[in-house]
């Protein structure tokens, strides 16, 4: 008997809990876009910029700075000389180099020739800054252009070894 009576309760709670939904559901329709009708963002103004990439600035001499905070510079001059003549020598590294600000009374280089008159396989030279070293070297034998910033030697040169007189 207590069956009987629970099924009328049961289908009242079933309908009570579908009027629910039913009432939820037309409730939340009313919310909803209707077809045809699009949901367009609106802009608006905004208080921020986007920043824009800026280049690098090209490197500088810096008089005062280290070695190696002057290394991209000198790397820009000896690569724009490489640029305008592949085959430079000594005089056009240490000429490019004093064309971009560095004092040639600093300036080491290697010879162009061999002892048995031969071109070098390899050309080094140097500039001193703030008793620093920058080298560079450049030849079929060291695989192209290189440099390096580097402490001076106890000799207070850059480069070991017979170097060339700059005389002119």
């Amino acid at each position: 008997m207590a069956r009987i009576l629970d099924a009328p309760v049961r289908r009242s709670r079933r309908a009570t809990t579908w009027a629910a939904c039913l009432v939820l559901g037309l409730g939340l329709a009313g919310c909803s876009v209707t077809p045809g009708e699009a949901s367009t963002p609106t802009p608006t103004a905004s208080a921020t910029t986007t920043p824009t990439p800026t280049e690098a600035a090209p490197p500088a001499l810096l008089p005062e700075g280290t070695a190696a905070e002057n290394l991209p510079y000198f790397d820009s001059v000896i690569t724009a000389a490489l640029a305008a003549d592949p085959n430079a020598a000594g005089r056009g590294y240490i000429d490019a180099l004093v064309a971009a600000g560095f004092d040639k009374t600093t300036m080491e280089v290697t010879s162009d020739t061999t002892t048995k008159g031969e071109p070098a396989d390899s050309i080094q030279f140097s500039a001193r800054v703030n008793g620093e070293c920058l080298i560079g070297q450049n030849g079929p034998s060291s695989g192209g252009y290189h440099s390096i910033a580097t402490p001076l030697l106890a000799t207070g040169t850059c480069l070991v070894g017979a170097t060339r007189q700059i005389d002119w």
